[in-house]
């Protein structure tokens, strides 16, 4: 549709162009063309769930517009989801959950239900957030598909020994299908596991990458170094890559291979750090606005955070100026760094995962803040889908305490895999100044002294499709 068809009010047009806008992160533009699409088009279900959709991601107040678009679609369980995540987000978390658990008690397998039910006791500090698979299972005994997603929020919360009653649970109500994998996984991870690698033999007809990673995780765990390389090398040249370029950087380290400095970028590294130039007023003022969107009591169990609280939306797609303002300032920030990266060189630098990847426009892929209390960090982790990660310091303890407390540490592994690596480097962070790093490294926040430690962090990656810089 051409762009005079969208000025003349075509629905149709308008929404294409709400589409591009949002691709290409422009949530003004995008919530402005939506709007227009929904005012010509008043009773249209789909746009009118697109105007709350976009209206949320953009951090608009959206409830009201997910209470008509339920209206226009009913039945549609994805609209009544994120209707719950925004009244929740606009303060009103008593009716999120009324509305998402009246749904649940009359389809208790809604398993986005459950998820975004107990996201939302987490992140508010409830007891028992997990109660709604409880009533589902009590409801629906023989249905594994509950269990198997109540086994996973526990898993991911590293609640073993919950974990674990669930599965005897199903176990005890006649529930037996699928809950091999589940069985393996918790020995693995809950450390119960023997060393022996014949305990994946059952699955061996499996091409499931998250099997292929626990065994490289158990592999790491008892010293075999050389089955744990072979099978994260198997998935270098696969779509799953970013899971496992991590571990064998580990390997690598591990047996003094030469690729372990071809992929982390020798003595120095690939990792810098920028200052972005904000005057203290400004970044002050940023500082502000940002501790205003911290609305949490608890961190989500599934991320990294300890001892703190993070954002519920993309960050860096809010509508307000002082957001704008900085996200040009990232992308000119990230670009110089993605310029100054050395030059790929042959076959091995082509397959290399950042400079054989550098993105000709710099886009971000999720972005949040997080908000860190006296003795906070974050464990080691990395951004399997990103190109770059980065952390940007809004604010600092001014004496955080000994031994690079409150520092980035690049290239320490979780400590659940009982390997004795150091950090490869660490950066002490400074208010106003943006650090880069490939999303492959891993890297974590040593806990640290003071009142507060408030970051905007993001993740770059290419774009669907877009060719490699030359």
């Amino acid at each position: 549709m051409s762009q005079a068809a969208a000025a003349a009010g075509d629905p149709a047009a308008l929404v294409s162009a709400a589409q591009r806008a949002r691709a290409e992160q422009d949530m003004v533009a995008a919530c402005a063309a939506i709007n227009a699409a929904a005012k010509a088009a008043p009773d249209h279900p789909a746009i009118a769930f697109m105007q709350a959709q976009f209206a949320f991601e953009g951090w608009y107040p959206a409830a009201g517009l997910f209470e008509r678009a339920a209206l226009l679609n009913p039945g549609n369980a994805a609209v009544v989801r994120n209707l719950a995540l925004a009244l929740a987000a606009e303060g009103d978390r008593a009716r999120a959950e009324r509305l998402l658990e009246g749904v649940l008690a009359r389809m208790p397998g809604w398993a986005d239900g459950h998820g975004a039910l107990s996201t939302l006791r987490v992140t508010a500090g409830k007891c028992d957030p997990w109660r709604s698979y409880r009533e589902a299972a009590a409801r629906e005994p023989g249905n594994g598909a509950i269990y198997q997603a109540w086994f996973q929020k526990l898993a991911a919360a590293k609640d073993w020994d919950g974990a674990g009653a669930v599965l005897a649970l199903a176990e005890a109500r006649g529930v037996t299908s699928g809950l091999a994998p589940l069985r393996l996984y918790l020995a693995c991870e809950g450390g119960t596991a023997p060393a022996d690698p014949v305990i994946f033999a059952p699955f061996a007809g499996s091409s499931d990458p998250g099997l292929t990673l626990l065994q490289v995780r158990h592999a790491l765990r008892h010293g075999d170094l050389q089955r744990a390389l072979a099978l994260a090398e198997a998935q270098l040249a696969t779509p799953q890559a970013g899971q496992f370029w991590p571990y064998a950087s580990l390997c690598w380290r591990l047996l003094d291979d030469p690729r372990a400095a071809w992929l982390e970028g020798g003595e120095t590294g690939f990792a810098q750090s920028f200052d972005l130039g904000l005057a203290p007023a400004r970044l002050a003022a940023l500082a502000d606005f940002v501790r205003g969107l911290h609305r949490m009591a608890a961190p989500y169990t599934e991320q990294s955070v300890r001892g703190g609280v993070q954002t519920d939306r993309d960050m860096l797609l809010h509508h307000d100026p002082l957001i704008g303002d900085l996200r040009v300032r990232l992308a000119r920030a990230v670009a110089d760094w993605r310029d100054g990266l050395p030059d790929r060189e042959g076959d091995e630098g082509a397959h290399h995962p950042l400079l054989g990847r550098k993105p000709q426009n710099i886009r971000f892929s999720g972005s949040w803040s997080v908000r860190l209390s006296a003795g906070g960090y974050h464990s080691a982790h990395t951004h399997p889908l990103g190109w770059a990660s980065t952390a940007f310091y809004l604010a600092v303890p001014g004496d955080p305490g000994p031994d690079h407390a409150g520092d980035l540490a690049l290239g320490a592994p979780p400590p659940e895999l009982k390997l004795d690596l150091a950090p490869l480097r660490h950066i002490t962070p400074q208010a106003g100044r943006l650090a880069i790093f490939p999303s492959t490294t891993w890297h974590g926040t040593v806990p640290f002294a003071g009142a507060e430690r408030l970051t905007i962090a993001f993740d770059i990656a290419p774009p669907p499709g877009e060719q490699d810089k030359p």
